[in-house]
């Protein structure tokens, strides 16, 4: 992968439009980002990756749009880059908020993407050819080409120091999780997993088949009972071999025992049935007899009860004799019965009439009581004619109410606005002069808010200068410290050197050897070789002194470089905020943030009062104009009033006369209504009695003369004699019935068989039945011991069958649990006779561990000058426990393994740095071997001495001459003067801005 153009827009920090050309950034193979902290050196990378992957480098929420930019301007990344051997051109929009383009109010931009190849046409033109503008199909070809994830693309390509320094440090469980999101093999845990459940899913089945074979065997035995016995024992939970083939073999033994057991037990029940069938015959006989008896002796006792009710039989025959005569004279009857209810009836009705008449009525005829309805009905008819007046008189008395109820409502309204146009000027007056108040305050805040504005900057800057201040003072005083540091190890290291010259004699003198040349004169013989002064100091302490100064003025240097920094930061914040204190200007800010607050609370009042002046007026209009209709309205009511109010005296005089004393005319009528409808009832009433009397008279002398001619003494004897058809009907049943049954029991005495058996001693079928029912509990026994032996047969061979085939399922899960188990305890480094317990996921991180640091320490080597060499360690640890992802480090001084935190700041950075471009290699050859012609390093480099900064740049110019760009991010002065190529990114209030610039700084 080849950066060739990047293209920011309302980006990150960055409030414009700008662009990275890489191509000429990278004209050297090295160039540098450098920058204050903040100013966005990092957003490139966040660009380069959502350019490429749609997302930022991080799995949290990234704000991508920048604060600074204009709302009109939409966040946009252009990346033009080369991906296994095919230019792109990536062109990404993140879902944002902007202004509608028609109307005011926002709107939500979606995410798009747009994607295009660098081609060819047929006539040899290059150009940009659209290849997809879905996000999916882009994000999709762009991975391909790339072969690696997000997470996998930002740890290679971006190498951040610390994360390798910590990976450097990590315990093996940290390397673990690093190592499998870059390689994916998760994978290979899943295996494990699988195999572990995969080994629990067999033991449980295999569990659940031993419970199914033990649940059969305990049905068995249950089914068996305690009488049943087997040579060989019963299957137990304790003792799994006993589940299989010795589990079958009981079983077995328990059927063949029930069967024989059955077969007795059908021989039994068979001999029980024919004793049975004998005694039955026997008790069905004398179940006969008894019948026998029993019929005759019931005969003979109701033969004797009918003969007791022979009188009753001869007055029932008499009864019927005298209703056969009175049924003759049935008609003559009827017709006095008639006229008697009808004569009653009549008077009861004439009764009733004359109750509801008048005292004055009670005693008159029926003439005179239809005389004096008639006159009534001539006055209901003169009321009928005035009930229009009356509903006349209440329209009259409802218009008047109306009426007056319209002048009350608008003497009110009259009032309610002639009140409120009295009142109307002071209102106005107050609201005009909180309407100026408003306007004037409205002016006010516009200059505190600017006031305001500038102070906020000012505040700010105070506040860094004050903070500069008390840093340059702490600095001040390391750097006095450091100094003196210096200076002692300066004066420490010439001392040892001149002590060390002045005995230099007697140190050359310590190698002389008798016949060797001497390394001054060259002579062979040593008469007097010089002796070393005590405490004479050696090579060592002067290298060791000499390196102190180095690490001293070093020191001494970086507190120098800070303490400037912090002048020159303090310097331009003094610039901003000037000499006034913080306080004081803390002070004015609260004053005027006091202000604005106060006078836009003012301001805000000047929009109410604008609209209660407009409603003001509205209201102004509505009362003048209620005022006059209010008038007009009660003027006219009056005159309406007067002439309604003597209409209705006039009408109320002739209708009270009217109604005499009823409420109403419709009342007077209904009394006088009522009144004639009880007169003309009464006089119909009593005509209707008089008719009655006298056909009541005729009846009862037609209907005595012929009781007499069919012997009865009275009429009352023959209406007592005078049945119905039915009651005669109902008499002879009763007596024919009668004479029936006698003759029925008579056939029953007179039958010879029965007449035989009644001679017999009485049948005991108690016995017989006693007898039976022995025999029948026997047979049943009999029946329920081969029944019940029967079924423990056929159980006991159902569950034989049945647990047959649950051990055949058992043996063969046993097999495969056997084996599962195996292969899980073999992938997590649990089998018996393993040599190394590692898993298998760590097994093959260990490998590419292994691969990594082979390509890390080609690094190493040249950046510690062939002193350092990394080594993966995959030794058990402590316990036995298993084994993991061990990193130490082997110093070529000592020829001694070194835990990697020993290491010094430098050393680590280099150590750290080796593994980092190692990884690299080992994740891209993984991905696919696609080439990463460009990497970034951020930070780190400021713990490197001059000779090891060196060696690392040696490093990087060997990534270079492989066809690689290097980008570093860093701080350091000194990459500055080395690296010509230099990316120089500026914040400021308004957004960060890029410059590229192409020579080394001074």
């Amino acid at each position: 992968m080849r950066l060739h153009r990047l293209t920011l827009q309302a980006f990150g920090p960055f409030a414009g439009t700008h662009t990275v050309d890489f191509d000429a950034l990278s004209a050297d193979g090295l160039f540098l980002l450098h920058g204050d902290t903040g100013a966005g050196k990092s957003t490139l990378f966040t660009a380069i990756c959502f350019a490429l992957y749609g997302e930022p480098p991080v799995d949290r929420d990234l704000m991508l749009r920048s604060h600074h930019a204009p709302d009109n301007l939409l966040t946009q990344v252009i990346l033009d880059v080369t991906i296994a051997g095919r230019r792109l051109l990536i062109d990404r929009v993140p879902q944002q908020t902007r202004p509608k383009k028609n109307g005011t109010g926002d709107t939500v931009q979606k995410a798009e993407t747009r994607l295009s190849r660098w081609t060819t046409d047929s006539l040899g033109q290059d150009h940009w050819e659209p290849s997809s503008k879905s996000q999916q199909e882009a994000g999709k070809e762009i991975k391909d080409l790339l072969g690696m994830s997000r997470t996998q693309f930002c740890q290679v390509v971006l190498l951040p120091q610390n994360e390798f320094t910590k990976f450097l440090y990590a315990a093996a469980p940290q390397r673990r999780e690093l190592l499998g999101k870059l390689f994916h093999t998760d994978r290979y845990a899943f295996i494990e997993r699988w195999l572990n459940d995969h080994s629990r899913t067999v033991q449980k089945n295999r569990d659940t088949a031993r419970d199914e074979v033990l649940h059969l065997a305990s049905r068995l035995h249950q089914a068996a009972g305690p009488d049943l016995k087997s040579q060989h024992d019963a299957p137990t939970p304790d003792a799994a071999h006993t589940l299989t083939g010795p589990a079958l073999a009981w079983a077995h033994d328990l059927t063949h025992a029930s069967q024989a057991d059955a077969l007795q037990a059908q021989g039994d029940a068979d001999t029980a049935k024919k004793n049975q069938l004998t005694l039955q015959g026997l008790e069905n006989a004398t179940r006969e007899l008894h019948q026998q008896q029993t019929a005759y002796a019931a005969a003979r006792e109701q033969l004797n009860q009918l003969n007791e009710q022979t009188p009753h039989q001869e007055a029932l025959a008499r009864r019927r004799e005298q209703a056969r005569r009175a049924q003759q004279l049935a008609p003559q009857l009827h017709a006095v019965t008639t006229a008697r209810t009808d004569h009653t009836r009549a008077q009861d009705a004439e009764s009733d009439a004359r109750t509801r008449l008048l005292p004055d009525h009670t005693t008159l005829q029926a003439t005179d009581l239809a005389t004096a309805g008639q006159h009534l009905r001539d006055d209901i008819a003169v009321l009928n004619s005035l009930l229009p007046e009356e509903d006349t008189l209440r329209q009259l008395t409802a218009d008047l109410k109306r009426i007056d109820a319209e002048q009350q409502d608008c003497t009110v309204q009259q009032r309610t606005a002639r009140d409120w146009l009295e009142q109307e000027t002071t209102q106005r007056t107050a609201l005009e002069g909180r309407r100026e108040a408003a306007r004037q305050a409205e002016e006010d805040s516009r200059g505190h808010q600017a006031q305001l504005e500038t102070l906020k900057i000012r505040l700010a800057a105070a506040e860094r200068r004050d903070a500069h201040l008390a840093q340059i003072a702490t600095a001040e005083q390391h750097l006095a410290t450091a100094q003196k540091e210096a200076e002692r190890a300066a004066q420490a290291h010439i001392d040892i050197r001149r002590r060390r010259t002045e005995g230099m004699a007697a140190e050359l003198a310590a190698g002389l050897t008798d016949g060797a040349p001497c390394p001054v004169c060259g002579s062979c013989s040593h008469p007097a070789p010089a002796q070393a002064p005590e405490g004479h100091p050696t090579r060592e302490a002067e290298q060791a002194a000499e390196e102190n100064h180095q690490h001293t003025q070093q020191q001494r240097d970086a507190v120098a470089a800070e303490l400037q920094k912090l002048r020159e930061n303090a310097a331009g914040a003094t610039g901003e905020a000037g000499d006034t204190p913080l306080t004081s200007l803390r002070s004015e800010h609260d004053q005027l943030t006091q202000q604005l607050a106060d006078a836009l609370r003012r301001a805000a009042d000047r929009g109410v009062v604008e609209e209660e002046l407009l409603k003001l007026d509205r209201e102004h209009t509505a009362m003048t104009e209620q005022d006059s209709t209010a008038t007009a309205g009660l003027s006219a009511r009056t005159a309406t009033h007067e002439t309604l109010s003597l209409q209705q005296a006039d009408l109320t005089q002739k209708l009270d006369a009217a109604r005499c004393t009823a409420p109403t005319l419709a009342a007077r009528i209904d009394d006088l209504t009522r009144t004639a409808d009880h007169l003309e009832q009464a006089a119909e009433a009593s005509r209707a009695a008089a008719t009655t009397t006298q056909a009541l008279r005729t009846r009862t002398s037609e209907a005595t003369e012929a009781v007499t001619s069919q012997g009865f003494d009275t009429l009352a004897a023959a209406e007592q004699a005078l049945l119905s058809e039915q009651d005669i009907n109902d008499l002879e049943k009763e007596i024919n019935q009668w004479r029936e049954a006698r003759a029925t029991h008579q056939a029953v005495l007179d039958d010879p068989v029965l007449q035989q058996a009644a001679a017999q001693p009485a049948a005991d079928i108690d016995a017989a039945a006693s007898r039976r029912a022995a025999a029948d509990d026997q047979h049943a026994l009999a029946v329920t011991a081969a029944s019940t032996a029967q079924t423990r047969t056929t159980e006991l061979t159902e569950l034989t069958t049945t647990l047959g085939e649950a051990v055949k399922r058992l043996e063969t899960l046993e097999q495969a649990h056997s084996t599962a188990r195996h292969l899980a305890d073999l992938a997590t480094g649990n089998a018996p006779g393993t040599r190394v317990r590692m898993q298998l996921e760590a097994y093959v991180l260990a490998a590419r561990l292994e691969q990594v640091v082979t390509a890390a320490n080609t690094r190493l080597h040249l950046m510690s000058e062939g002193r350092y060499t990394l080594r993966h360690s995959d030794q058990q640890a402590a316990h036995g426990a298993r084994s993991g992802l061990g990193l130490e480090i082997t110093d070529s001084w000592t020829g001694r393994p070194r835990k990697t935190d020993t290491l010094s700041g430098g050393e680590s950075f280099f150590a750290s740095l080796s593994l980092a471009l190692g990884l690299a290699d080992v994740v891209t050859h993984e991905a696919g071997g696609n080439p990463l012609d460009t990497l970034f390093i951020d930070e780190g480099f400021g713990t490197l001495d001059d000779d090891t900064l060196h060696n690392v740049l040696d490093v990087l110019d060997s990534l270079r001459a492989h066809d690689r760009t290097v980008g570093v991010i860093s701080h350091i002065p000194e990459l500055r003067r080395r690296i010509t190529q230099r990316l120089h990114i500026r914040k400021s209030p308004t957004g960060s801005t890029l410059a590229h610039l192409t020579e080394a700084a001074e």
